[in-house]
């Protein structure tokens, strides 16, 4: 008996960390971590903006190429850079709620992720001129109160399909090989477009990147399609 119990303990215990630790689990609520896999259509998402070092570049990119993405914002950044996160709605772009801070949540309580929350929804709202409907947790660590609250605010919640570590700085050419190699039908692609813990980080490596990234997936058959597609 006591070992069917420390079974069943351990079992609970893994299900609850994979539930927290996993970007796309489903374990306290719906997640959304790929797109359709008998398209042939890719996502593209940026996090932890905006910056100067890349969100103006990178938009460029988008608009030169007419290629659409999203980009979950922080709030703290926002209120640094309000003109980017105006411009990023006005392009017709994905807006979505990346917290305030960029604090990891799985280990919050349910009023620190509720106003983690609301705080950034209602700076990016001011600044960007749009209701936020997506979010993802920094990192892709969440708690049933993210959910909660996520859907208190009406969100979407994201995970991602293909994330490249472009946050490591490993070269432009490096980043757009991880992704070339990494591409597969629905694949929602993680990149950065700022630096969720210093304002001023560098992330231009990926705004050099993303004209190859395009280039190489339209190359290849893929269609880049808005993230709202997948919103219900």
């Amino acid at each position: 008996m006591i070992e069917g119990a420390l079974s069943a303990g351990a079992v609970l215990a893994g299900a609850l960390a994979y539930g927290m630790y996993s970007p796309n689990s489903r374990l306290f609520g719906p997640v959304i971590g790929r797109g359709p896999a008998e398209s042939r259509a890719i996502y593209l998402t940026f996090d932890d903006g905006p910056s100067l070092s890349a969100t103006e570049s990178i938009l460029g990119t988008l608009d030169e190429r007419r290629a659409p993405a999203a980009f979950f914002l922080l709030g703290k950044h926002v209120e640094r850079h309000p003109e980017l996160a105006r411009h990023l709605a006005e392009a017709g772009h994905e807006i979505g709620n990346h917290t305030y801070r960029h604090r990891k949540l799985h280990l919050r309580g349910p009023g620190w992720i509720a106003r983690e929350l609301r705080t950034a929804h209602e700076v990016i709202a001011a600044a960007s001129r749009r209701e936020p409907r997506a979010f993802r947790a920094p990192h892709g660590l969440h708690n049933p109160f993210v959910h909660a609250s996520a859907r208190a605010l009406g969100y979407t919640m994201f995970g991602w399909t293909l994330g490249v570590w472009d946050s490591d700085r490993p070269g432009a050419e490096a980043i757009r090989r991880r992704v070339r190699e990494g591409l597969r039908p629905g694949a929602i692609v993680l990149l950065h477009d700022g630096d969720g813990y210093d304002p001023d980080g560098d992330r231009s490596q990926t705004a050099a990147a993303l004209p190859g990234i395009i280039d190489d997936a339209r190359g290849a058959g893929y269609e880049i399609r808005p993230i709202g597609d997948l919103i219900p």
